[in-house]
């Protein structure tokens, strides 16, 4: 159902800039757009207006209009985009003049991206792949958020979804006609067999890395004994003064975390409190122990201890550090000799972090699915396995529909407005 209200907001970043885009959504963006410049352009065809006050017909700015009629538009409403010069005083007088409409308000946070949900634009993945796609600082997130975005995830549920019908089609005729004798015997197989093979494609997808790692960074945890030069190389690595450097022992009481991008990755560097077991400084004790902690949750660990002395970890990597003043041979052969001092290693170390990390993300060219995806994957997984515990027609058709219902939820078909709420509070105003 489309809105009755029509909203306007800033689209573009804000101002002092070389060009503002201001954009009106709803029933009365036409007479809006009439009443600003004394006429309504030909749909999709840039024209240059003279926009004036209402009120006064004082000028207000010589701007570029574009005119989309719904409902092929980004919102699925009459829409207008105003191109205006951006400085601070045009943008605040336009929008001022729009506001003295009565049937306009401005825009909350989200809402043109909300209504093109509601009018059928796109569905609550794509909405959350555009909202990554607006927050990407890396390649790789942009990449991963552009296929989400353009509905490579939301193609794949709706193949699952057909699938689901036929299975639910086929159990409805083994439920109504089976006594009949004109259902094909071989219909509990098919079903059997087709909820098995779509619970594998879904859990192929909920075995892939989560979006989050994606987002937020994966954590390269710096860890070791005091003194072994964890700060030194964190301070290297990111390239600026991050953590202090000094030769006493247990300087570093807390972990500090850098975020930094490495060949399109996002990385989050931790440097950690120096462990040893002979500390009687209560503070140092919790940095040691928060030490430990960060070790296990990191994704990646580089270890600056004695050889071969690191904790277990899938993906270690033992680091030679001071290789300057060190010798050869107190390491192993294995560890990557660096040198904060003279830069020695540190782009090899840096590289094979960045392929430790791509090894733990989604492929650069597949969608990636966040926690609130999952949830509802995981639901229709556990709905579809139900169904080979059975041999409940009953129980299998309800089983098929708790997996349809969770399909739906994943789309938007089925939602609650607290859900839409939070997923579109995220974006900024005028999106």
């Amino acid at each position: 159902m489309k809105s009755a209200d029509t909203i306007f907001a800033l689209s573009s970043g804000a101002p002092p800039a070389a060009i503002a885009i201001m954009r009106i959504s709803g029933p009365a963006a036409f007479d809006i757009l009439h009443g600003l410049c004394g006429r309504v352009p030909a749909p999709r065809r840039a024209s240059l207006c003279s926009l004036r006050s209402p009120a006064t017909q004082d000028i207000l700015d010589q701007a570029l209009v574009l005119v989309f009629p719904g409902p092929n538009t980004a919102t699925g409403e009459d829409l207008v985009e105003l191109h205006l010069h951006g400085g601070r005083a045009v943008v605040r007088a336009v929008e001022n003049a729009i506001a003295a409409f009565p049937e306009a308000r401005r825009a909350e946070a989200g809402e043109f991206t909300r209504r093109a949900f509601a009018n059928g634009r796109m569905d609550l993945n794509e909405a959350e792949g555009l909202a990554d796609l607006l927050s990407a600082e890396t390649e790789w997130q942009r990449r991963a958020a552009a296929k989400m975005f353009g509905g490579a995830f939301s193609i794949a549920i709706e193949e699952y979804r057909q699938e689901l019908l036929q299975l639910s089609a086929l159990t409805e005729a083994e439920l109504d006609f089976s006594d009949e004798g004109d259902v094909d015997s071989q219909n509990n197989i098919l079903i059997t067999n087709g909820c098995e093979s779509l619970r594998q494609k879904i859990a192929i997808l909920l075995a892939c890395p989560p979006a989050e790692k994606l987002k937020d960074g994966l954590r390269v945890v710096l860890a070791g004994p005091p003194n072994s030069g964890k700060s030194t190389l964190l301070n290297a690595l990111v390239g600026r003064e991050a953590a202090i450097v000094s030769d006493i022992a247990g300087t570093t009481r807390d972990m500090i975390e850098v975020p930094m991008a490495v060949d399109g990755v996002a990385l989050l560097f931790t440097d950690t409190a120096g462990l040893r077991d002979d500390s009687a400084d209560v503070i140092e004790r919790i940095g040691i122990d928060r030490s430990h902690a960060a070790m296990q949750q990191a994704d990646i660990l580089l270890w600056l201890g004695p050889e071969g002395a690191g904790p277990v970890h899938n993906n270690l990597i033992e680091i030679a550090a001071k290789s300057d003043v060190m010798e050869n041979e107190a390491k192993s052969t294995d560890a990557i000799s660096v040198s904060a001092q003279t830069g020695a290693g540190l782009s090899a170390l840096l590289q094979i972090v960045a392929s430790r990390a791509k090894a733990l993300l989604p492929p650069a060219d597949q969608f990636a699915i966040n926690a609130r995806q999952r949830a509802f994957l995981g639901d229709a997984e556990v709905a579809l396995a139900a169904c080979s515990e059975t041999e409940d027609w009953l129980i299998i058709a309800e089983n098929l529909r708790q997996a349809r219902r969770a399909l739906d939820a994943l789309t938007g078909r089925a939602h609650t407005e607290d859900l839409l709420d939070n997923i579109f509070g995220k974006f900024c105003v005028g999106k």
